[in-house]
């Protein structure tokens, strides 16, 4: 099959144009804007839409909690206007660039929810995908279409939205997104145990997280280069219930882990980048984000570590990052006998070009795949060998 050369469309009608003419062509067409998670899946030949020309916050109304912005409009730019109305995003957004050895910043609105990629507080704020309300796109048939609407109770027809959070550019180019808001919370505050193994660490985990603390993010990183095993709880909100909240969690913990050392931290509201866990794990070596049962989870690391693997968890043990100098995929084949699944988001090209990014779907979902593909994408022209 052929493929076209970078285009640039600034207007839906050229990007309507652009996709017919692909779709009569048999040409194949990459979708790109900030670029953040070009090194995710397969390199691939097919030519370029350039979607940076959709930017900019089209509307923006602090006191119905909703704001609309053009896909490739730098996240960035949307968390600085919702802070600024002392607002944040209502799912914790996800920046791949940094993985990449890229500066942060370069992630778009619209590569974040195409991914349905989310931070650290996933567990308390729910996935990208629950935030979206609406969105304007043009799908491989090269047709305008609208999902969803611009206010938070919206039950008009098929819920698109979900199905467009997470295709990673396989259904459709999105343009235009409308994502919820909420209050940002106004401090923040940790509690960290030093000492635990994966076992314990995922026991006071499940534990707080079980707990009426209301605990935003919980993490593990094992001992390493970076010093003893610490486990961290992050609480948010406002000062006061934070304070309590802190204590309680504190008291309800001090039975459940030993003799192991809990100090509590002050930590600024933004506290808790999501790339810190997998910041000093070597960037030469193949890094896998392993989902699964956090119970499964302290099996899993200790399988991996045989393997000669670093890893750290996030999510309470629900996300184990793994960094492993490999190129087979045994960290996929443990995760799978753990009934998890692993994404490969980092690896050499060689291991790019034989192992798929994302974990093979069984039969019977990968039909249903193809034909919500075929669906949008009749011609294929998303399909550009990339995953």
């Amino acid at each position: 099959m052929g493929s076209v050369n970078a285009m640039r469309p600034t207007s839906e009608g050229e990007l309507v144009e652009i996709i017919g003419a692909a779709g009569g062509a048999g040409a194949r067409l990459r979708i790109r804007s900030g670029g953040s998670k070009d090194g995710v899946g397969a390199a691939s030949s097919a030519g370029v839409l350039d979607m940076s020309g959709f930017s900019g916050i089209v509307d923006y109304d602090p006191s119905e909690l909703v704001l609309t912005a053009h896909a490739a409009t730098p996240l960035s730019d949307v968390m600085a206007a919702v802070a600024a109305e002392g607002q944040a995003l209502a799912f914790d957004p996800f920046d791949h660039a940094p993985l990449f050895g890229h500066a942060p910043g370069a992630a778009t609105l619209g590569g974040v929810i195409a991914g349905n990629v989310s931070g650290p507080r996933r567990l308390a704020r729910g996935a990208a995908r629950d935030h979206l309300l609406g969105f304007v796109a043009v799908s491989g048939r090269g047709e305008r279409f609208i999902g969803g609407g611009k206010v938070v109770k919206n039950v008009t027809g098929y819920d698109l939205p979900k199905l467009m959070a997470g295709s990673w550019g396989r259904l459709a180019a999105l343009t235009e997104l409308t994502v919820k808001v909420l209050p940002r919370p106004r401090t923040a505050a940790m509690l960290r145990i030093h000492g635990l193994d994966a076992a314990a660490a995922v026991a006071a985990m499940a534990q707080a997280m079980g707990s009426p603390a209301d605990v935003a993010a919980a993490r593990h990183v094992p001992e390493g280069k970076s010093g003893p095993a610490v486990t961290e709880l992050l609480i948010d909100g406002f000062p006061a219930s934070v304070s309590a909240r802190l204590g309680a969690l504190a008291d309800l913990l001090v039975g459940a882990v030993g003799s192991a050392r809990i100090e509590t931290i002050a930590a600024d509201a933004s506290a808790w980048p999501a790339l810190d866990l997998v910041r000093d794990m070597p960037s030469e070596h193949a890094l896998w984000k392993v989902s699964l049962r956090p119970s499964a989870a302290p099996g899993f690391v200790a399988q991996a570590e045989a393997l000669g693997a670093q890893w750290a968890m996030d999510w309470a043990g629900g996300l184990v990052w793994v960094a492993i100098d490999d190129t087979t995929t045994r960290v996929r084949d443990l995760a799978v006998m753990e009934g998890g699944h692993a994404a490969l988001m980092r690896a050499p090209d060689v291991l790019r070009a034989a192992v798929p990014a994302f974990q093979p779907a069984p039969t019977e979902v990968a039909a249903l795949e193809e034909r919500v593909r075929r669906a949008f994408d009749p011609l294929g022209v998303f399909e550009t060998g990339r995953f």
